[in-house]
């Protein structure tokens, strides 16, 4: 009976390994169509998706107002603070955006295309600039000769009204913003973002309540220590950064448009916009915004551009991030350049942007492995 016993269970195991062996090549053989199902499902979801979003972009905002409210000797007021808060909240962001789509965009399309516009003459008179130089100067060596002359040339050969133009631009801000076209999709994302705001307490005593009866305790506690931890560093960093970026956005403007530097708004944008990537972004902005002074304004005007902007970007690092983010996220420069580039390779602008604040959650990781494996060594010795 019990050799009968054992060889069923010998033939379950492998008929069950079979099963799984043919469902994993009608897997891989299938993958589009099922790559693309699951594509179709998330599509459904994304009025889900964006409303996350806008819910974990205004919780912070809304939270404070809620503390603020009630403390208010009113009692109607205080008594419906997280209802006003999330009304203040959604009535802040509204004019954001309106003060974006209204007045900033319109500047920075009128910019962009000018700038294209005029792009040929600009190199062209940068060409004509540079061969004037006299030949005893340093920019006149071979080595940079013709460094300058196949860059200046290849850009002179590009047609870069064929790739951006009135049409072209209002093409890519169609398509960055073609969620808007659906109604309903925005009708949805509001209603799930301001459920999820209101209802922020009992979804998380929901939580709670849910990982508590499938964990065991100790498991409960480092999985709610983590996600606070992680919760904390991302909105830390996000909202920080994006405060950071319109600061230092506005002060290159100004600096810029006192300088008399064309088309001031869009670097300042540009610069703002890099800025929210740490360490490279402040880089690869400069050197976007030398390039294009340079062309448009010659090298005394790039120069001292380069010279204003980097004495910004001091004060910026020193003083204003600092005071901004408070807490730094202590993450060596290798670390985060290193992430930055795995990042944008492997998920691009998305990867870049958000590479940083994982890097920061995964350091915490190692360091609590790393601190529980030394404990548990000088225990066992």
């Amino acid at each position: 009976m019990n050799e009968i016993k054992k060889n069923g269970k010998k033939w379950i195991y492998w008929f069950m390994l079979g099963v799984a062996i043919i469902a994993f090549y009608k897997l891989l053989d299938n993958f589009p169509q099922i790559m693309q199902g699951i594509g179709d499902f998330l599509k459904i979801l994304k009025p889900f998706f964006i409303g996350i979003l806008i819910a974990y972009i205004l919780y912070m905002p809304s939270k404070s107002i809620e503390k603020m409210l009630k403390k208010s000797k009113i009692k109607l007021v205080k008594n419906r603070a997280r209802g006003i808060s999330i009304l203040i909240s959604y009535i802040i962001f509204a004019l954001i955006l309106i003060i974006i789509f209204n007045w900033i965009f319109p500047v920075l399309v009128q910019s962009v295309t000018e700038l294209v516009t005029n792009l040929q003459g600009y190199i062209e008179g940068t060409i004509q600039k540079y061969n004037e130089l006299p030949q005893d100067s340093i920019l006149k060596s071979d080595a940079v000769t013709n460094t300058i002359n196949d860059v200046l040339q290849n850009a002179k050969n590009i047609d870069f009204k064929q790739y951006i133009n009135m049409d072209t631009i209002g093409q890519y801000a169609k398509g960055a913003m073609s969620f808007v076209n659906s109604i309903i999709d925005i009708f949805v994302a509001f209603i799930v973002s301001v459920y999820l705001l209101s209802g922020r307490t009992r979804i998380m005593a929901f939580m709670e309540r849910f990982f508590k009866a499938v964990f065991k305790e100790k498991t409960y506690q480092n999985l709610s220590k983590y996600f606070n931890d992680t919760n904390e560093i991302f909105f830390r960093f996000l909202s920080s950064q994006l405060i950071d970026a319109v600061v230092v956005g506005v002060l290159t403007t100004i600096a810029m448009s006192i300088m008399g530097i064309k088309y001031a708004p869009l670097l300042g944008f540009i610069i703002g916009l890099f800025n929210i990537i740490p360490y490279v972004g402040a880089i690869i902005a400069v050197i976007i915004a030398g390039i294009i002074t340079l062309i448009t304004g010659g090298i005394s005007q790039a120069i001292w551009m380069l010279v204003v902007i980097i004495i910004l970007q001091q004060i910026d690092a020193n003083v204003i991030n600092p005071k901004i983010v408070g807490d730094n996220l202590k993450i060596s420069p290798l670390v985060v350049i290193l992430a930055i580039t795995i990042g944008g390779a492997y998920f691009g602008m998305w990867g870049i942007f958000l590479s940083v604040p994982i890097s920061a959650v995964l350091k915490i990781l190692i360091e609590d492995f790393i601190k529980y494996k030394n404990e548990t060594k000088n225990k066992t010795e």
